[in-house]
Order: C-alpha cells, then sequence, then structure tokens
C-alpha cells in the first residue's frame, strides 16, 4: 500500500456521461482517481492518468479488483456510485416489465452500490470520507415507464440516508443532477431529441461543490447547490 497525501476518489461508470466528466474534472484538480466501465476502451483514452479497473459493478470479483485498486493507492476520500442501469428501452409499463429486466436494475442500482460501500468502509471511514450515491428525479416522482429505474433509484437513496445514519464520520449525500444529455437519457426517449438537455460537464461544479462543503445533506438536487466562483 502506498500512502500519499493526495485525496483519492473512486468513480463507478466513468466510461461515459456524468462519470466521465467528474472523473476528468477530479484528476484536473489533482485528485487520484479509480475508474471503471463496461466498455473497457473508453477509460485509457478518455482518462488519462486515472487508474482504470474495467468490469461490471454487478460482478463480485470486478468489486474486489475495485478494493484492491484503492488499496494500492492507501487511502479513500470519496466515493461516487454512479453506475446505472436503465432497463428496457423503450420504457416498459410495470404490467408488462420482464422480471429478469427489473432484477437485474436493481443488482446494479442497489445492490451493487451497497456490496461496495460494504468493502469499502475500512478506507472510507480511515478518511472520514464522502459517499456520492447518483440519483434520480423519478426516485420521488410517477413518471409512467419509469417505474423499475425510478424505485431503485428510490432504495438507493434510502440507502444512502440510512448510511449516514449509521456512520455519522462519513459525508453522505443522495444526489439527483436533473436531466442530462447523455446516452442513457436518449435510451429513455429513443428517436426524440434531447439536444435541450445540458451537458453533464455543466452539472460537475455543483456536485464537487456538495463534496468540498463537507457536511451532510438529505436528499439534494444538484440545481439547489450554490457554486462559488
Amino acid at each position: 500500500m502506498t500512502q500519499t497525501s493526495q485525496p483519492t476518489a473512486l468513480v463507478t461508470g466513468a466510461g461515459r456521461g456524468l462519470g466521465l466528466a467528474l472523473a476528468r474534472a477530479l484528476l484536473s484538480d489533482g485528485w487520484q482517481v479509480v475508474v471503471d466501465a463496461r466498455r473497457a476502451e473508453h477509460l485509457p483514452a478518455d482518462l488519462p492518468g486515472a487508474v482504470a479497473v474495467p468490469g461490471d459493478v454487478t460482478d463480485p470479483l470486478h468489486r474486489e479488483a475495485l478494493v484492491a485498486a484503492v488499496d494500492v493507492l492507501g487511502r479513500l476520500d470519496l466515493l461516487i456510485h454512479n453506475a446505472s442501469e436503465l432497463g428496457p428501452s423503450p420504457l416498459p409499463a410495470l404490467a408488462g416489465v420482464p422480471l429478469d429486466a427489473v432484477r437485474h436494475v436493481f443488482e446494479t442500482n442497489v445492490v451493487a452500490p451497497l456490496a461496495l460501500t460494504q468493502l469499502l468502509l475500512p478506507q472510507l471511514r480511515a478518511a472520514r470520507g464522502t459517499v456520492l450515491a447518483i440519483s434520480s428525479d423519478a426516485a420521488v416522482e410517477a413518471y409512467p415507464g419509469w417505474g423499475i429505474y425510478g424505485s431503485s433509484k428510490a432504495a438507493l437513496d434510502q440507502l444512502a440516508a440510512v448510511l449516514a445514519a449509521e456512520e455519522p464520520t462519513l459525508t453522505v449525500h443522495a444526489v439527483d443532477p436533473g436531466d442530462m444529455r447523455t446516452e442513457m437519457h436518449q435510451a429513455a426517449f429513443p428517436g426524440e431529441d434531447i439536444s435541450d438537455r445540458p451537458l453533464p460537464e455543466t452539472v460537475v461544479p455543483a456536485l464537487l461543490a456538495l463534496v468540498a462543503r463537507g457536511t451532510a445533506t438529505p436528499r439534494v438536487r444538484a440545481s439547489d447547490v450554490a457554486v462559488v466562483a
């Protein structure tokens, strides 16, 4: 294990979208960053300087590999649960959603973040670190077609709230970043023009401001976080 004074972050789902934007910003700010993505070819080119560990967060062996990468760097100050699964596209009504798809969404969006947090709690406690769970307005609003994804994010919100109550030395946030122009959002609206949605990079300053603040909050929307230039 290498001891370092550099802050260290682990960002899941960093091959595209918000995860990629967050990882780039953290690297630019001088952080050590461990990243993963299911599509390995994205990571080395898009994130020079990051420790890339390709794989799927639902795979226990991959989660162990992420922990090993963190151990090599010697600390963990920030864990960002960004990897998510939308489910079938077009979004199905609950009456007809395949149950295997439900299980996969919950495995990715709920079980995997909890499992990874469990493994990394010793490092997070030692650093009095921060856990950032990327949520959605679908966790609290009833949108037709969004029942599976939304309920998985509602479960993630509750996990974050309970973790904050159980781990008072940690700072835990569940954050709704708002609609963004991402591949996942396009999959939710196949064939529609989503060019009016903001790019993920526009959300990053609010999320990093929340991390820098260092105080726990309840579930929060990125749009409500004041960013001081």
